[in-house]
């Protein structure tokens, strides 16, 4: 007879159990489909690309984000780690797939890039060596494959290590675009009712929903990604959001700042 819960932690991973362990898991041990992903190189994956994010390279760009500590959250093959590092940033980036690391390391020596790249899950093992506090925390594909209940742990995550006055950047899927639109209790209903588990390849958002997730954050922008043309140096898809967030600076039992409008 099982009667092992007692932490929230123990919570979160019973949970983790109702889905899917391949693709739309993100625990330790749950790379298995991930790795068989990465491993053909040359599929015709936008993400494969080694372009940044169209968003990212314009708050660069304008000065909105300057150099410091940036923390790659599912990195995969490094793109924007790499686009960081050359742009003067102390760049740690984290990916649950030892094939997504490997690769991006390949990258990373070929660019002749300074970054830090960790295997396995944020929120375990590996995000132990995630310190903080980093100025930046950027997302660019991780957050929408979470189940619900491991956006706690995201922003814990984001709690513990993202500098006051810092930024954090996301690009997600898009409401009316790619990902599931189902409210997060179907999944849970449908995995207690033995239906098919996962997260139908990823969670889709709307802008409120994620207004109400970051609540705590200030928004600095939050729009469509910018579809960029066939030979742009730039990573765009219109099926994205890309939000950018501030952490503002002030004292513990303040009230929360007003979010711009």
């Amino acid at each position: 007879m099982d009667r092992d819960i007692r932490t929230v932690d123990d919570v979160l991973r019973l949970l983790d159990g109702l889905f899917a362990p391949e693709a739309d898991r993100w625990t330790d041990g749950g790379s298995g489909w991930w790795d068989g992903f990465y491993d053909d190189r040359t599929r015709p994956v936008p993400f494969f690309t080694a372009k940044p994010d169209e968003n990212l390279a314009a708050h660069l760009d304008t000065g909105l984000l300057r150099p410091g500590r940036a923390l790659d959250l599912g990195c995969g093959p490094g793109r924007n780690a790499l686009h960081l590092a050359a742009r003067g940033f102390t760049v740690d980036a984290v990916d649950l797939s030892p094939r997504a690391v490997d690769w991006a390391a390949e990258r990373a020596r070929a660019a002749g890039a300074d970054v830090r790249l960790h295997c396995g899950d944020a929120f375990g093992a590996a995000g132990a060596a995630l310190s903080g506090p980093y100025d930046l925390v950027y997302d660019s594909g991780c957050f929408h494959h979470l189940p619900p209940h491991r956006r706690v742990s995201y922003l814990a995550l984001l709690d513990r290590v993202l500098a006051p006055g810092g930024h954090f950047g996301l690009a997600c899927f898009a409401s009316g675009g790619m990902g599931s639109e189902l409210p997060d209790a179907a999944f849970y209903r449908a995995a207690a009712g033995g239906a098919p588990r996962g997260l139908q390849g990823g969670l889709a958002y709307t802008p409120d929903a994620l207004r109400r997730i970051f609540a705590g954050l200030t928004e600095v922008e939050l729009r469509r990604m910018r579809e960029q043309p066939d030979g742009s140096a730039l990573f765009g898809k219109d099926f994205l959001w890309t939000a950018l967030f501030r952490r503002e600076e002030r004292d513990p039992g303040t009230a929360a700042p007003a979010r711009n409008p």
